[in-house]
């Protein structure tokens, strides 16, 4: 793990999507955090510790998805599958598919496999196996300011986490999507999917793979823009900065919550979704699993837990 120091810094972004907004100062507590995503390997321990089965892996029950088609109620989980030529970006069904049997060990559905990927981030996991995890290895899941602070790596205010240019040197600075998204993957980062850990350059805290590659859970509810999140947002202009803020749970009453993901994947491309930004941010149900949402885990020196 690595640890990331206490700090006050500028959360969100008003250069990009409406969600980041507005840009406000926040004051997060030092903590440590894995230096890079949980990997497959890891995973791999933990469930053969625990027996612990995936949100992807169980019979989905049909009271909690009343809309769904019967022979959708399958154990599985969503699967990038591309097009073969340019399609429109306003239904992402063009791309996605619900794969049954498609799972952590499983990645791209039955007959594929995890084998030489040990060192990949694990895939297809939903909040609820992230929370798992990290309960069982004695860690937390991270808010989305400690998230965001320790990305930004102490680089405040730059849209990158490696500061202004998109491709510092004309070259890909992390595992993301080169070309038009959804069908023409360049690869000129030399990774049509995912990659290995640490195959890029840390941020200034030492942290890898903090943009791109996969996106990667937190504790936070999500909300449609900071403003909403209920929390006290201090203005450029305040003395009282918010300490440790997290967004409380909504009022909704769904089956499953939505959650903050940070950090883009290896799906986002600058003509779709330019999130692979510290200030990016999106919403998954908890039991929501694919194959670009990952996680990392924290410890906090106070020693507490989330839920």
């Amino acid at each position: 793990m690595t640890w990331i120091p206490s700090g006050t810094f500028w959360m969100g972004s008003e250069d990009f999507y409406p969600e980041e907004r507005p840009v406000h100062r926040v004051t997060v507590d030092g903590f440590w955090m894995d230096t890079h995503p949980v990997t497959v390997a890891q995973f791999r321990r933990f469930v053969k510790d625990t027996g612990h089965v995936t949100t992807a892996e169980r019979q989905p029950a049909a009271e909690d998805y009343p809309d769904a088609a019967p022979e959708l109620l399958k154990p599985g989980s969503m699967v990038f599958t591309p097009p073969p030529t340019a399609v429109p970006l306003d239904d992402y069904r063009r791309w996605w598919q619900y794969v049954p049997h498609a799972d952590w060990r499983h990645p791209e559905g039955p007959g594929s496999n995890v084998g030489g990927r040990e060192r990949h981030p694990v895939t297809h996991v939903s909040y609820l196996d992230a929370l798992a995890y990290a309960r069982w290895a004695g860690k937390d899941l991270p808010t989305e300011a400690e998230w965001e602070r320790a990305a930004r790596g102490g680089l405040d205010r730059k849209p990158y986490v490696w500061g202004d240019e998109p491709e510092p040197g004309g070259r890909p600075a992390a595992n993301v999507w080169q070309g038009r998204f959804p069908w023409e993957n360049l690869a000129t980062d030399g990774f049509e999917r995912t990659s290995p850990v640490k195959k890029f350059r840390p941020n200034g805290f030492g942290l890898f793979d903090v943009a791109g590659k996969v996106w990667e859970w937190t504790r936070d509810h999500y909300t449609a823009s900071h403003a909403d999140s209920g929390r006290e947002l201090a203005p450029t202009s305040s003395c009282c900065v918010p300490r440790n803020p997290v967004a409380p749970p909504p009022d909704a009453d769904e089956a499953f919550a939505r959650r903050v993901v940070k950090g883009g994947s290896h799906l986002c491309a600058p003509n779709y979704c330019l999130r692979y930004r510290p200030a990016a941010r999106q919403g998954h149900t908890e039991d929501a699993s694919t194959g670009h949402i990952g996680f990392r885990c924290i410890v906090r020196d106070t020693g507490e837990a989330g839920s």
